[in-house]
């Protein structure tokens, strides 16, 4: 997936304002951190949202993306091992 800027859709545009959950907050926090560390920059969030199956990709929200990415990243990286956010969240 990419940036499809002028794909044309009869939807309307959801302008309202919305108080973000909890996680989305921690997600867009954790992000931030791992930049200022130099773990992850922009370029590799937004390669790593792109790296996202097209099907993934239509039902993720926004802080859902980001949370692959930085996963996908930190696998690629070796600072978590494939699978072990699933692990620790069913554990």
């Amino acid at each position: 997936m990419h940036d499809r800027g002028g794909w044309s859709s009869d939807a309307p545009i959801d302008r309202s304002e919305h108080t973000l959950a909890d996680w989305e907050l921690l997600t867009d926090a954790l992000v931030g951190a791992l930049g200022r560390q130099g773990v992850m920059n922009v370029d590799e969030l937004r390669r790593g949202i792109e790296s996202m199956p097209p099907d993934e990709y239509e039902r993720a929200s926004y802080y859902e993306r980001w949370l692959y990415s930085a996963e996908t990243i930190l696998t690629e990286k070796g600072l978590i091992a494939p699978g072990e956010l699933d692990a620790r969240l069913a554990g």
